[in-house]
């Protein structure tokens, strides 16, 4: 009986790639591949972004973007973040560290781990609050918000899109 996943991949790097690959991961600054997985290089900009955040940025621990400070969707959304943000924030972290444990654990990602450790401590920090996604759908009323986070904050996560879609559609009828 064979006993290996069907999703193995035999590692066919030589030992010099290898122990090349896992000494940059050290020194935190290079990124690595290992088959399909590639971690970003990180940047100067990575350490402005952790300790002089710009106003887009400085919650971005949670995993959330923004683009633009005037617009309507973040008019929006920005309630819900300072809502999440109450309740992943401990009290005695500051979001700094917060923002240094998403860089170099989740690689600024909400999918990629560059370290283990890192990113299990940012998920029990917050408690595995973070946001996931926004985008509009149909038109640019239809605000879809994906979140992990308590039934309170997916009920106002649905309460601003329902709200938001509700004065949208009243905007284009008039």
């Amino acid at each position: 009986m064979n006993t290996k996943s069907k999703f193995y991949t035999k590692d066919t790097r030589t030992f010099s790639e290898k122990a090349k690959s896992f000494g940059q991961s050290l020194l935190f600054w290079k990124g690595r591949k290992k088959g399909m997985i590639h971690t970003r290089d990180l940047e100067w900009d990575d350490l402005r972004y952790i300790f002089f955040p710009s106003k887009l940025e400085r919650y971005g621990y949670l995993g959330i973007t923004f683009y633009k400070e005037d617009s309507e969707y973040y008019k929006a959304i920005y309630p819900l973040v300072l809502a999440m943000d109450y309740e992943a924030k401990p009290y005695w972290c500051p979001r700094w560290f917060l923002r240094f444990l998403h860089i170099f654990g989740n690689d600024r990602s909400i999918v990629r781990v560059r370290n283990h450790r890192l990113s299990n401590l940012h998920r029990k920090l917050t408690k595995g609050i973070q946001f996931w996604d926004w985008k509009t759908k149909w038109y640019d009323y239809d605000l879809r918000i994906s979140i992990s986070a308590p039934k309170h904050l997916q009920n106002l996560a649905d309460d601003i899109e329902y709200g938001f879609y509700k004065r949208g559609e009243a905007n284009e009828k008039n």
